[in-house]
C-alpha cells in the first residue's frame, strides 16, 4: 500500500470510528439531556455537577480505565474488544456522552419556560409541548452533536491505549500525527493534522447546513 493509500484507509478509518461514536452518544445522550432539561427533580443539580466532572476527564485516564476494563483480566475480556475499532468507537462515545447531556441539557433549560406554558395552554399534551421546546433548543442541540464529533475525532488517548495504534486495523489519524512526529516526519505529521483540521471544519458546516433544513422543515 502506497502512503496516500494508506492515508486515505486512516482519514476513513477516523471519520468511521469518530461518526459511529458520536451517533452512539447521540442515541444515549440526547433522551438523557432532554430529560435532566425539563423535569426538576431531587438530585438533579448533583447529577448536572458530576457530567460536567466528567466532561473534563483526561483521556488518558479514561483510556486507562477502559483497558483495564477490556484487557483479558478485566470485566468485559471474554468480548475480546481490546485493540479493535469496536474498542475505539466504545471508548470514544463514553468520553463525548457526557459533553452530549450537558449541553443539551443547558440548551433546553435555558429556553423559556414560557413557550411550554404557552404551547400547554393552546391544548398541546406534555409531548407536544416537550417538542416545542425542542424546536426552540435545535440550535444547542446541534452544539451538543458538533462539539462531541470535534472531540471525539480529535482526542488521541483512548485511541492509543483501547486501539493501540496497529497499522491498517485502529491507526486513526490523531495516533498517526503522534506516531510520524515521533519518526522525525514532520512535513507528514503536518499534512495528517491538516486533513483532520479540514474534516472537522467541513463536518461543522454540514451540520449546521442541516440544522437549517431540519428548522424549516419543523416550522413548516
Amino acid at each position: 500500500m502506497t502512503v496516500e493509500e494508506e492515508i486515505v484507509a486512516i482519514t476513513l478509518r477516523s471519520l468511521t470510528v469518530s461518526g459511529l461514536a458520536a451517533l452512539l452518544a447521540t442515541a444515549v445522550g440526547l433522551p438523557l439531556g432532554l430529560f435532566i432539561g425539563l423535569r426538576y427533580f431531587r438530585g438533579r443539580d448533583q447529577i448536572m455537577g458530576v457530567i460536567r466532572g466528567l466532561m473534563s476527564v483526561p483521556t488518558v485516564a479514561l483510556g486507562l480505565l477502559l483497558y483495564l476494563v477490556f484487557s483479558r483480566s478485566g470485566p468485559l475480556g471474554f468480548l475480546q474488544l481490546l485493540y479493535t475499532p469496536m474498542a475505539l468507537i466504545i471508548g470514544q462515545a463514553v468520553l463525548v456522552t457526557p459533553i452530549m447531556i450537558s449541553i443539551t441539557a443547558e440548551t433546553v433549560e435555558n429556553v423559556s419556560p414560557s413557550i411550554r406554558e404557552l404551547a400547554l395552554t393552546l391544548g398541546a399534551t406534555e409531548r407536544g409541548a416537550a417538542a416545542s421546546v425542542f424546536r426552540e433548543s435545535l440550535g444547542g442541540v446541534v452544539l451538543a452533536i458538533s462539539a462531541s464529533f470535534s472531540r471525539a475525532i480529535s482526542e488521541l488517548g483512548v485511541a492509543l491505549m483501547v486501539g493501540g495504534n496497529l497499522q491498517g486495523l485502529t491507526r486513526v489519524l490523531t495516533t498517526s500525527i503522534a506516531l510520524e512526529t515521533t519518526r522525525g516526519e514532520i512535513l507528514l505529521g503536518i499534512g495528517l493534522t491538516a486533513i483532520l483540521l479540514i474534516l472537522m471544519v467541513t463536518f461543522n458546516m454540514l451540520l449546521n447546513a442541516a440544522e437549517k433544513r431540519v428548522r424549516w422543515w419543523l416550522w413548516q
